[in-house]
């Protein structure tokens, strides 16, 4: 979310207590098989303003941290608006939930979960067939995208009302013109559409389910294992934390995530998310358009093309190019926050960076 538009809405931000950070081996780089020197490089790069603002880069291999610099003044223990890496996180949340058993399955429908928000607009009967596996894989057939400032659902549009559950919910359902495949004639048989809006209901979906506030039963089958503390929510009007995007965590935590999925679930000695869930938040479950591929649950699926060879990853991303990112054939975790809101392409600033730079490090 925007931060300038979080703070004219007067949005909340709930923080849990400050405590010690997820505890990380470090190792040199070298011992690792990661070139000091293109690292050295990289930080050079990075302070000479080549990728616009970076405030800090973090790399894991072989689960240990082999780098890990601030290029801002804030510090390791600033907590960073994740902005949309958020959204993967409620989909981890939302596998805690299934493994309790508060959520069936991902086939489960949502209505159920979120009736007491309604009655809702536009009636029709495929709402009540909209799952919790439409909304982790954006492909729900509600009339929302963010990324057409014409669309209904756009994110924009939400924070203008009071309950942004009923928002999403009330939005009617999109149609399909002739030049834009019907769900059946695409891949997966989804239609892919980012929707914030969806993601924010998914959120008030794992609470109903849950029974607790969305960031206590995040901080009791999430967090409170991986070692993170201090998060900052945001919340709506109506005091629903923000699954969508802002949460605040430092830099170190963003790496624990992104371990955690790298793991299929598991940290330190723990299965805090169960395996085979982790496995499919990873899978390809829609595809977003010949360019950016693939996407899983809430976790985009890109290639990195590095020295001519093709890795391909899972990333975790926010505006500004905020970026967790998990390559799996090179053991590595790259974590690298930006305040590149307001700048040309900053996906692309980072991404040629991790390619470019930290990637490229690796032996």
């Amino acid at each position: 979310m925007r931060s300038l538009l979080v703070a004219a809405l007067g949005l909340a931000l709930v923080s849990s207590p400050v405590a010690a950070e997820p505890a990380w081996p470090v190792a040199a780089p070298e011992s690792q098989d990661v070139s000091a020197e293109g690292l050295a490089a990289m930080d050079t790069a990075v302070r000479a303003g080549t990728f616009q603002k970076i405030t800090s880069v973090l790399i894991a291999r072989h689960g240990r941290l082999v780098h890990e610099v601030y290029f801002d003044e804030a510090g390791r223990e600033s907590r960073r608006n994740t902005r949309s890496v958020t959204k993967t996180v409620t989909a981890m949340l939302v596998g805690a939930a299934v493994a309790r058993g508060d959520i069936a399955s991902v086939d489960a429908p949502i209505l159920p979960f979120v009736a007491d928000h309604g009655p809702f607009d536009n009636p029709d009967p495929r709402k009540a067939a909209i799952t919790v596996e439409d909304l982790l894989t954006m492909s729900s057939l509600l009339e929302c995208d963010d990324d057409n400032s014409f669309s209904r659902g756009n994110e924009e549009r939400m924070y203008l009302i009071e309950d942004w559950v009923k928002f999403a919910l009330d939005l009617p359902i999109r149609g399909f013109p002739a030049w834009i495949p019907k769900p059946a004639d695409q891949p997966y048989g989804r239609a892919f559409s980012y929707c914030t809006a969806g993601v924010t209901t998914l959120g008030a979906v794992v609470q109903a389910a849950t029974g607790e506030p969305l960031q206590a039963f995040a901080r009791e089958a999430l967090f409170g294992p991986l070692g993170i503390e201090g998060e900052q929510w945001q919340t709506s009007p109506t005091g629903l934390a923000q699954g969508g995007g802002g949460l605040g965590l430092r830099s170190r935590d963003l790496l624990t995530l992104g371990q955690l999925l790298l793991n299929q679930g598991r940290w330190d000695g723990r299965q805090v998310l169960p395996e085979a869930f982790a496995k499919a938040m990873t899978a390809p479950h829609s595809t977003v358009d010949p360019e950016r591929g693939d996407y899983g649950y809430l976790v985009w699926l890109p290639t990195y093309q590095v020295n001519g060879v093709a890795h391909p990853a899972w990333a975790m991303a926010g505006t500004g190019g905020n970026k967790v990112v998990i390559v799996p054939d090179l053991d590595t975790v790259v974590v690298v926050t930006t305040e590149n809101y307001n700048v040309r392409n900053p996906h692309g600033l980072a991404d040629a960076l991790i390619a470019g730079h930290a990637l490229a490090a690796m032996k």
